[in-house]
């Protein structure tokens, strides 16, 4: 049989370039996403963190435990497992078969770094197909395990969307073989269900984006403005309808040309790219729009880049008159191709149910899921300050210092940084407090862990007012945040206005509130 004659069609020979930028950049954000957690699971989740993964092994064990014993004396069957992954809290990882410890998940980030770093310089992709292939499901399969666990701190969208994205592109294959379009074409499927989703998202939601008025707001109360969300918040009203009706467009018509022939699918891919590189100058959503950018070079075509570009060195990558992919190749294409095919009919429907999911996944492996962000935007910024004292706290006099955080918004005078793709988790917890969640578990334990002057905790802050000692009582109070005018900033030289509200958390001493 003449393989190469009957899967012609097979090699995306005009994708070269956009198979280095996937490869190269899912592993980089990969990189990024492992020394995030490196620095931040231990604290947060580790043996002694906010929400330890060993109470939460141990809960689910017993849980399992319980409906095993009930289904054993004739009960019927609970499925403690799906209702508790549908809770977010659990799915496919390695620390249920190796309990958790701190030196497992250095050992599992240590690993991801290294492989993510391989191909970031391009070693597996000098391999045979296999060897790449090898080397993203080992970045998937780690991360899973890492996401699996991660609870509330790792219940972003982009950390499902790193999954997905890295266990598709490990079917890239290598420099030995042409590009498989099957592959490429899911890529393009799934900056399709990001963006499209985002959009229906937006329309389904607050009034605020159909009357054009969402940006009025959303550069302020944004999670975790950047450097130049000041500047955009005080661009004209006439400027912010503008960027809305870019955003639907470039959400809701523009993800239908990636299906085009070129070049309107590069095209498509480029407005793509230059509204996210907007989201990434004006604030700080982790990797999200980083990813939607590598994501939508898996659009751009080798033949309208070398037109656009012609002093590009495309002939280093390419090879046109290589030989086509083996059958064994083929084969393991074609069946990821029908398994996502066949997965997608879950996210298909929600793109188009009344009841929308956003930041969903369908399947335990995290394989395809539905995306979207920011349905309404929050019109008003209120921030929680954590404070502590060595005074006593019964004490009108006594003297309230104010923790600092790296990325939260705090001292009046501080410009925003610029963090993203790196993941503040703590910081981006705080900014939902306000929004109802006062009430979960792992804030409580942070006031905890700061009477304590933990040093693992305090190395996630910017700023300890005791230089490490124990402080007599903690508290959190609220504060509403607005961004400085031109004037305001000339006068007092603040890049934020603040105005107190009231007592979130009462004094708390020795882990209990001092209500004497």
């Amino acid at each position: 049989m003449d393989w190469a004659a009957w899967f012609s069609w097979f090699d995306a020979r005009d994708a070269y370039l956009a198979r280095e930028i996937l490869q190269r950049g899912i592993a980089a954000l990969f990189l990024v996403a492992f020394a995030s957690t490196l620095n931040q699971f231990r604290p947060l989740l580790g043996e002694h963190g906010l929400l330890p993964v060993p109470e939460l092994l141990t809960a689910v064990e017993a849980a399992e435990r319980r409906a095993r014993e009930r289904e054993q004396q004739g009960g019927e069957r609970v499925g403690v497992l799906r209702r508790t992954r549908r809770r977010g809290y659990l799915g496919p990882t390695l620390f249920r078969r190796w309990a958790y410890r701190d030196a497992r998940l250095v050992a599992v980030c240590a690993a991801g770094i290294g492989l993510a770093a391989s191909v970031v310089v391009g070693l597996p992709q000098l391999g045979p197909p296999w060897v790449p292939m090898l080397a993203f499901l080992g970045l998937w399969g780690l991360y899973l395990s890492i996401v699996s666990v991660g609870q509330t701190f790792y219940g972003f969208g982009w950390e499902m969307l790193l999954c997905e994205a890295g266990f598709l592109v490990a079917f890239l294959g290598s420099s030995q073989v042409p590009p498989p379009l099957p592959t490429i074409a899911l890529v393009w499927w799934l900056v399709f269900r990001l963006e499209f989703g985002a959009g229906m998202i937006k329309i389904r939601g607050g009034r605020e984006w159909r009357d054009l008025t969402a940006l009025y707001y959303h550069h302020e109360t944004q999670p975790m403005p950047g450097p130049l969300s000041r500047q955009a918040h005080l661009l004209p009203k006439w400027f912010h309808r503008l960027e809305v009706i870019g955003n639907h467009v470039a959400q809701l018509v523009v993800p239908f040309l990636l299906f085009a022939p070129q070049p309107v699918r590069t095209a498509a891919a480029a407005v793509i790219i230059a509204t996210q590189s907007w989201l990434v100058a004006t604030g700080n959503f982790a990797w999200l729009n980083w990813i939607t950018i590598v994501l939508a070079f898996g659009a751009v075509g080798d033949g309208v880049v070398g037109w656009l570009l012609p002093w590009l060195p495309l002939d280093a990558i390419a090879d046109p008159a290589g030989a086509a992919s083996p059958p064994w190749w083929i084969a393991i294409v074609l069946a990821v191709a029908a398994l996502i095919l066949w997965l997608s009919r879950h996210p298909l429907m929600n793109l188009f149910s009344r009841r929308q999911l956003m930041n969903a996944s369908f399947d335990r492996f995290m394989l395809v899921n539905a995306y979207g962000a920011f349905g309404t935007v929050t019109r008003e910024r209120v921030e929680v300050i954590v404070e502590g004292t060595l005074d006593d706290p019964r004490d009108p006099g006594a003297e309230w210092r104010e923790y600092g955080f790296k990325g939260k918004p705090g001292d009046p005078k501080r410009v925003p940084r610029q963090f993203a793709p790196y993941h503040l988790r703590l910081d981006w917890l705080m900014w939902f407090l306000p929004l109802g969640r006062m009430h979960e578990e792992w804030f409580p334990r942070l006031l905890e862990q700061l009477l304590r002057a933990d040093a693992a905790t305090l190395r996630l802050l910017a700023h300890d007012p005791f230089d490490g000692r124990r402080p007599r009582s903690v508290r959190a109070r609220t504060e509403l945040f607005t961004f400085a005018t031109r004037d305001e900033r000339r006068r007092t030289g603040n890049v934020w206005m603040r105005h107190p509200l009231g007592i979130a958390v009462p004094p708390i001493v020795n882990g209990r509130t001092d209500t004497r």
